[in-house]
């Protein structure tokens, strides 16, 4: 099945692989089996934003790829992480709630000296992908796949990828400017509660004022947890108000629903596009920094 869908998706972007008609990926008009244009928006049918953008969407299945992609992503830099802190020589309990600090710094945990006086801006978005412990991931990855679909299926993946990723951008700014070391995708979860309590505030009726207190109380309890602490250290409330108030602010922005054919669409395939090239080249920095000196 995947096998398929890669054959599709790469094949449909440079013109090889079945032909079939089909839906333009930013207009939604009908399409002949042998176009290479859609007659009614332009848009490239084998090679652009659009394009790629329902090739990824079809390899990755699902009513949100995005979400899945995030959640493959920060295993995998866990499993860097654990890898690291177990040559380092640590291990057994603590591991439920901690990892080598040398191990954190080289993939990218965001550390102030490092970004404000170093410039590795990187570090804003690497650290989002890195966890303090088998806890940490795992209460933040039950709240991804709780609450990503959610807000991918209302604003479209990418859309959605922008929020997410300029939410925890924000968050790890804020808590970097506050002088703290950081790691976790808890500031740009936050930042897909604040889109959700700022669809509650456009939108009428009970069920609307029930979610909005539902998910207000919820930030509640979030920040209420974070005075205290988990393995001596103190969950970062900064990441977590600065990826809320951008989020909120995102939400009261944008339209919350789908973008609509054309230009719209072909923007949300842009922010969406942008903010996967920041994650990648942030990635790319990391590891060429990945061997230099560690501060003293």
């Amino acid at each position: 099945m995947r096998k398929e869908r890669l054959k599709r998706m790469f094949g449909g972007l440079f013109g090889g692989g079945e032909k079939s008609p089909g839906l333009c990926p930013a207009c939604g008009a009908l399409v002949g089996i042998h176009a290479t244009r859609c007659h009614e928006c332009g848009t490239s049918l084998r090679f652009g934003l659009a394009a790629w953008s329902k090739g990824l969407a079809e390899f990755f299945g699902g009513q949100a790829p995005v979400t899945t992609v995030i959640l493959i992503l920060n295993v995998v830099m866990f499993a860097a992480s654990l890898i690291g802190t177990m040559k380092a020589g640590e291990g057994g309990l603590n591991l439920l709630w901690s990892m080598d600090s040398a191990t954190l710094y080289r993939l990218g945990e965001s550390s102030p000296g490092a970004i404000w006086i170093g410039h590795e801006w990187f570090r804003l978005v690497t650290a989002m992908f890195l966890h303090l412990g088998f806890i940490h991931i795992a209460f933040n990855m039950m709240v991804l796949v709780d609450v990503g679909p959610i807000v991918e299926e209302l604003y479209g993946s990418g859309r959605f990828l922008f929020v997410y990723i300029l939410s925890g951008v924000a968050g790890f700014a804020l808590s970097s400017i506050t002088n703290n070391l950081a790691v976790g995708a808890s500031g740009a979860i936050m930042g897909l509660i604040g889109v959700m309590i700022a669809v509650t505030t456009k939108r009428s009726g009970i069920e609307m004022k029930q979610l909005r207190s539902r998910l207000i109380s919820w930030v509640v309890s979030i920040f209420a947890i974070g005075f205290l602490h988990i393995g001596g250290m103190r969950i970062d409330n900064w990441g977590h108000f600065g990826g809320l108030a951008a989020g909120f602010l995102l939400g009261k922005l944008m339209a919350d629903r789908l973008p609509a054919p054309g230009k719209e669409r072909t923007r949300g395939y842009m922010l969406g596009w942008l903010a996967g090239i920041v994650v990648a080249a942030s990635f790319i920095f990391m590891a060429l920094h990945y061997g230099d000196v560690l501060p003293g």
